[in-house]
């Protein structure tokens, strides 16, 4: 009882804990009632410690009272729910009542030896009410998120009504009327899914969700688009193809964001991944490797099979056509050396067994230790194979050869060179998909495997998509909007290519053994800081076909601060200021790609101008550091260093004064959201071709340093020949007051559910 249920996700109630939210609201009480449990061990307290324990338990009680206060609210608004929220919450009470009259003063009694008080006399009291609090308690956070779940659901079914809607239609005025409230109703339902998504604490669940709810993202452009040009050529075959494929694609993800709120049988988590190399060869290094402990832990026939199921995965790889013969001969030589590897293994696991070792033998663990060695160099072939494979068609079709051909040729009404084209297209396609199987074949972890498995499905669908675009254009060559059109599903190729190249990153990482999941990016501005100069500006959230637009320079954020990161992380002074003030901005860039997808902290675009001026004050930081780091550098290194500096100071005062310029109208507003995201770019970009050149030079003077003199005496001199910075200066460490890790424990004591 005393340790924390939130490790074990299961209460007394049998109740699944599924989501952040309800776990981070109940750690604080886990915390109280341990603290109270804990204190029964020694039952005789001094007065102060009596105190303290007293002060626990009424604080427990008032924080049940007002929580359950909350949920009778919630029981009063949710008739479906009023009964099993009804007794939750009076089970919650008489806990919380219980534990009130337990660890009161006034009904404790003196002991006649000592006169001190002796509390907690009914010990199986304490525990059980103890236990009753936490399962009631949890059971009311479950039930409340039931609510979130049906507010999720509510929303789909609305969405999925005007979808029906909007395919039915038959005039350009119906359309546009319906389109408009389809928005809403979309942006609504991205909102409640991000949160969702941001709230899930499986890692699996949430890469599904994001998969997901980036179908729906890309496919509403796509539907906007495909259906003005099937209203504006309602005879033309291919237009018809094209909407319908759209229209079904997001029919399917929003099942498929349901099946994963509800947690539906159908739901994706219960359909078996495809088998991948790199379990299969974490499975068998940890089976051979358990041999060391148990020789009878595991059969020779199971390693056998195990074996060959993996080299059977291989194939994926070795009967590719675009296979080189030398990565071929590679796979398959590495291959036969497990095969006699594990041979060897055999020999030496059933010559142990013989003469009844009790551990492996000195024979058997030389075999374990090449047999592991040989799988590694396996697996660490096939990365290379599967990422370089990637690498080098993300540089071929940065260049978008076959979509401008498309273009081109649809524009010009040739339908013989959209074919030609179409057929270059979809080899190019055949070969991402594969790429993206191989890729899934390496990439480490689960989520990886299934944001894997969403870029193949994602490469499989648009590629005919765009095609039949092209067609729709050719056919009818001055159409502007079978034009625009066709651009449309051209961005979204696009935009998937960008999305694998993040993948890839991310795969390398994992590889490498840095970080496999981004870090939470929480550097929201200081509440109440910025708001002086806005105080009459509306906060205002995008709509779809803004987000929409927005997506591109969203990934070009993203990618630039993952470029960031990895930059940082090559220097060996991880606290030097230009370090963790870089970090700071790809923390708040990172923000600022979420809002572009209707996603994490920042909800309106009051939130993103914030974010903006809090950026560029932490970048008139990083030009502070850099002034400071150049007194140390020759002519023309200092030269180097002071032009970008420029530069950055220069893009940070834009983007300060036009994130305090206010603004009035929607267009205004999105305009001032567009130039805020470009400066940020311009800003990130500038960082990225200062770190790794200061990095440089900070090693060799740091090498310079330390055979010239001591730390301390080098110090000592750059303190003397620092210029003094005026006092109007950004001279203070942090001039918001609010950093990045004070927030994040600032954030970690909120009640999230609050929001919901």
């Amino acid at each position: 009882m005393a340790s924390s249920p939130c490790g074990n996700s299961n209460f007394d109630s049998g109740l699944e804990i599924k989501t952040r939210s309800v776990e981070q609201t109940l750690i604080p009480l886990v915390s109280q009632i341990t603290t109270l449990i804990n204190h029964k061990d020694k039952p005789k307290k001094s007065e102060r410690t009596l105190a303290a324990i007293h002060r626990v338990g009424q604080a427990v009680s008032v924080a049940v009272g007002r929580f359950v206060a909350v949920g009778e609210a919630i029981a009063t608004e949710n008739q479906e729910l009023k009964d099993e929220m009804g007794q939750a919450c009076f089970e919650a009470r008489r806990a919380g009542d219980a534990i009130a009259q337990l660890t009161d003063v006034g009904s404790a009694l003196p002991s006649q030896t000592d006169g001190r008080v002796t509390v907690f006399s009914d010990r199986t009291g304490m525990v059980k009410a103890a236990r009753l609090l936490l399962s009631s308690v949890t059971k009311v956070l479950v039930l409340a998120d039931r609510i979130v779940i049906k507010q999720i659901i509510t929303s789909r079914n609305k969405v999925l009504v005007t979808l029906d809607h909007l395919e039915r239609v038959s005039t350009f005025q119906e359309f546009v009327q319906i389109f408009s409230q389809f928005g809403n109703e979309m942006v609504e339902f991205a909102h409640l899914t991000g949160d969702r998504q941001n709230d899930l604490k499986d890692e699996k669940k949430k890469a599904r969700m994001a998969a997901a709810r980036a179908v729906l993202e890309k496919c509403t452009m796509m539907l906007l688009t495909a259906s003005k040009t099937c209203l504006r050529h309602p005879d033309c075959e291919s237009a018809r193809i094209n909407k319908d494929a759209v229209f079904h694609r997001m029919r399917c993800a929003l099942e498929q964001v349901i099946e994963i709120v509800t947690e539906a049988r159908s739901c994706g988590e219960n359909k078996i991944l495809p088998a991948s190399i790199y379990n299969g060869i974490k499975d068998f290094k940890s089976g051979v490797e358990c041999l060391r402990e148990n020789l009878y832990s595991m059969s020779p026939e199971s390693v056998d099979s195990q074996l060959e199921a993996l080299v059977e995965r291989t194939e994926d790889f070795t009967d590719s056509a675009y296979t080189s013969h030398e990565q071929r001969q590679a796979i398959l030589s590495l291959c036969q050396l497990v095969r006699q590897d594990t041979q060897q293994l055999m020999h030496a696991w059933i010559e142990a067994q013989s003469v009844h070792a009790k551990e492996a033998t000195e024979d058997m663990e030389v075999a374990i230790l090449k047999t592991c060695q040989s799988v590694s160099d396996l697996r660490r072939e096939l990365h290379k194979v599967a990422v370089g494979r990637a690498s080098d068609l993300l540089k071929v079709h940065g260049e978008q050869l076959p979509l401008r051909a498309l273009k081109a040729a649809g524009a010009e009404g040739n339908l013989e060179a959209v074919a030609e084209y179409s057929r270059t297209l979809t080899e190019q396609k055949e070969q991402l998909v594969e790429t993206c199987r191989l890729l899934c074949h390496v990439s480490g972890t689960e989520p990886l495997e299934i944001t894997c498995i969403h870029a193949e499905e994602t490469f499989h669908v648009i590629g005919p998509q765009i095609i039949s675009a092209a067609q729709t254009l050719a056919l009818h060559p001055s159409s502007k909007i079978a034009k625009e059109n066709l651009e449309v599903f051209c961005e979204a190729w696009e935009s998937q290519l960008c999305d694998m190249a993040l993948l890839l990153r991310e795969i390398n990482d994992v590889f490498e053994g840095r970080r496999g999941d981004k870090r939470s990016y929480l550097s929201l501005p200081r509440p109440g800081k910025h708001s002086a100069n806005l105080k009459t500006a509306k906060a205002v959230k995008l709509d779809a076909e803004e987000q929409t637009s927005m997506a591109k320079l969203g990934l070009e954020l993203r990618l630039l601060s993952s470029d960031v990161d990895t930059e940082v992380e090559k220097w060996e002074e991880q606290e030097h200021d230009i370090v963790r003030q870089s970090q700071s901005l790809a923390s708040m860039t990172y923000n600022m790609y979420l809002f572009t997808r209707g996603e994490g902290l920042l909800k309106t675009t009051l939130d993103l101008f914030h974010q903006a001026e809090v950026l560029s004050e932490e970048g008139l930081q990083l030009c502070s550091s850099l002034r400071t780091f150049s007194t140390q550098l020759v002519d023309e290194e200092k030269s180097v260093v002071m032009t970008e500096m420029e530069k950055l100071v220069a893009l940070c005062q834009q983007l300060q004064t036009g994130a305090k310029t206010p603004v009035q109208g929607k267009t205004a507003t999105f305009q001032k959201v567009d130039s805020s995201i470009q400066t940020t770019r311009g800003i990130l970009t500038v960082v990225l071709s200062l770190l790794p050149f200061c990095n440089k030079l900070n090693k060799k003077y740091k090498s310079e340093r330390s055979s010239l003199g001591s730390p301390h005496d080098w110090r000592e001199r750059q303190d003397a020949s620092t210029p003094v910075k005026d006092e109007g200066t950004l001279n203070s460490k942090n001039s918001n007051g609010f950093g990045v890790k004070s927030l994040e424990q600032h954030m970690a004591g909120l009640n999230l559910l609050e929001s919901k």
